[in-house]
């Protein structure tokens, strides 16, 4: 294959890995707390003394896209929605992880848990406990959780320390090479965010992307004949 195919099939591979990360999102257009993804194209250009240099376009990298969500009133007392930057802090038989999504609810034990069960973390990263007997449970923007006006913990509010090691997991989850104390943000009871995915958007990129893939597939296919048909004369 010559270079034009390397080049082509390189650029194939980054459209398959970016309508996957499409399909993602659609799929999770209703997830709370859901944040989109989109690929990252790089470029590697190589030179080979008196030729032509030769340059392959690669589609590995993801981004993470943390704009803001519309917020959902449910009247749960253990829904919490964040309003502006920061995630929730759970703790995962994988290690700590962050996540948007906060639909808690305690579990056997107290613990206040997501719905996988994992812990929910307090500001010094411990997990946060609420009595039996608890009633009138409150959340204050700065995350003060309180039952019948006492206060019980500060639910945390974490960032990535380098936004661009934010690697998303599974499902809502994410991880970092490491997190800090979000500052400026509110929590909201009663409310969750929604999934920051806009259906006309990744319809419009899907289309695209597969147009995209289409034309490659067709230079492909020309590629493919023309080899055929010199290997045909020369044979002859």
């Amino acid at each position: 294959m010559d270079a034009a195919g390397y080049v082509t099939l390189s650029r194939q591979s980054g459209l398959l890995h970016q309508m996957d990360a499409i399909a993602n999102n659609i799929a999770n257009i209703s997830t709370s707390g859901f944040r989109r993804e989109g690929v990252v194209f790089s470029e590697f250009i190589s030179g080979a003394g008196d030729a032509p240099s030769l340059s392959i376009g690669f589609g590995n990298g993801r981004v993470v896209d943390l704009s803001q969500a519309g917020i959902s009133q449910t009247g749960g007392s253990f829904d919490f929605a964040i309003q502006g930057d920061g995630f929730f802090l759970v703790d995962t038989p994988q290690g700590q992880q962050l996540t948007r999504s906060g639909s808690f609810t305690p579990g056997p034990d107290g613990t206040l848990r997501t719905a996988d069960g994992y812990a929910v973390l307090d500001g010094g990263s411990s997990a946060i406990f609420i009595p039996s007997d608890a009633h009138a449970i409150a959340v204050a923007h700065d995350g003060t959780l309180s039952a019948d006006g006492k206060p019980l913990a500060q639910i945390g509010l974490w960032k990535p320390t380098d936004p661009l090691t934010l690697k998303h997991q599974s499902g809502t989850m994410f991880t970092a090479n490491g997190v800090e104390p979000a500052t400026g943000s509110q929590i909201l009871q009663g409310a969750l965010e929604d999934s920051n995915v806009d259906p006309l958007t990744e319809v419009a990129s899907m289309i695209s992307v597969q147009r995209a893939y289409e034309l490659g597939q067709s230079f492909l296919d020309r590629e493919d004949d023309r080899a055929r048909n010199v290997i045909s004369t020369l044979g002859r």
